[in-house]
């Protein structure tokens, strides 16, 4: 009989207290809740919200940040953190930007973008499990120097590609939804199956949760954490790839800011900073929050500078749950 991993136990631990008791519902039901209530509020006074069109808008809007989020939540599961995402979105669409221009196919140009950022992620991968340098440093520098890499790449300058041959990726539809939308489905289709069905989304719940426990189990701790980050890096790369087919150019300034949209999504949706405890899916859930909440305030003719507000209200709110919620599961 194998043993129960981490996962599992959490999941058959009884609540014992009441502040248990609240958090083993949270967990389950109160982030769709708070979605259900912040869809109510904003038909109400958001014109235009409820509309079919803007549905969409919403879900293309939110796509490259549900996509980066897809991969900080097995990072995070590990109880690590990757800062440099949003610099290696903006590397990986300048190269598939100038892999076009150079003359090579679309399926050619996606791939170069992919594999540069699955490549900037191995890199910090290998860097955390090898070194064992810590994960803020480790893509704290990273995030630097990708942003460079992206700046030198184009010369310091956006590089247009009016032509871009891949930019129906950001651009078509399929029947009514837009193709950002389609490939965000099939990336958490694809990160479910490998977390709820696979040895390998065990071994990442083992690995968050007690990693000398999971060596001393037999499982390869750093091989884990080395394809975590590649993943983590490659959904950059997708993202890249999106961006700039929406953008037709390559834009090394691209990206600024969302390795903090991806993290608060996915804490928003009930991973633990802590890892060994989250659900890909309620990392959706807590993408399609923050883009409901900004779609819903620029309807509502909201300031920027308070919509930012607003944001940073709601990442220390996330973390807030997370910390109390860590506490009293301590207890």
């Amino acid at each position: 009989m194998s043993e129960p991993n981490a996962k599992t136990l959490e999941a058959n631990k009884a609540p014992a207290t009441t502040g248990e008791r609240i958090f083993y519902w949270w967990d389950r039901v109160g982030i769709l809740l708070i979605l259900v209530l912040l869809l109510v509020f904003m038909t109400m006074f958001a014109q235009n919200f409820a509309s079919f069109n803007n549905a969409m808008n919403v879900l293309r809007s939110i796509s490259i940040n549900a996509i980066l989020a897809a991969g900080m939540t097995l990072v995070i599961l590990t109880a690590g953190i990757d800062l440099s995402v949003g610099s290696t979105l903006a590397f990986s669409a300048c190269v598939s930007v100038l892999l076009h221009l150079a003359g090579l196919p679309a399926p050619l140009a996606i791939a170069g973008g992919v594999l540069v950022g699955a490549l900037a992620g191995a890199i910090n991968g290998l860097l955390i499990a090898m070194v064992l340098m810590p994960p803020f440093i480790v893509t704290l520098g990273a995030m630097t120097y990708m942003r460079g890499a992206a700046y030198t790449s184009t010369g310091g300058l956006p590089v247009i590609a009016s032509d871009l041959s891949f930019k129906a990726i950001g651009q078509s539809y399929i029947w009514v939804f837009p193709t950002p939308v389609i490939v965000m489905i099939g990336v958490y289709a694809v990160i479910w199956f490998l977390l709820e069905r696979t040895t390998f989304g065990r071994h990442v719940y083992a690995v968050g949760g007690n990693p000398e426990a999971a060596r001393l189990a037999g499982i390869s701790v750093r091989k884990v954490l080395v394809w975590v980050y590649s993943i983590a890096g490659a959904c950059a790369g997708l993202g890249g790839i999106i961006f700039a087919a929406r953008v037709e150019s390559a834009q090394p300034n691209g990206g600024q800011s969302y390795e903090m949209d991806a993290i608060t999504a996915v804490v928003l949706g009930g991973t633990a900073l802590a890892g060994g405890r989250g659900k890909i899916t309620g990392t959706l859930i807590g993408a399609i929050i923050i883009g409901v909440l900004s779609n819903g305030l620029v309807l509502m003719n909201v300031e920027y500078f308070t919509q930012l507000i607003v944001k940073g209200v709601v990442i220390i709110l996330a973390v807030a749950i997370d910390s109390i919620r860590s506490m009293v599961n301590s207890r």
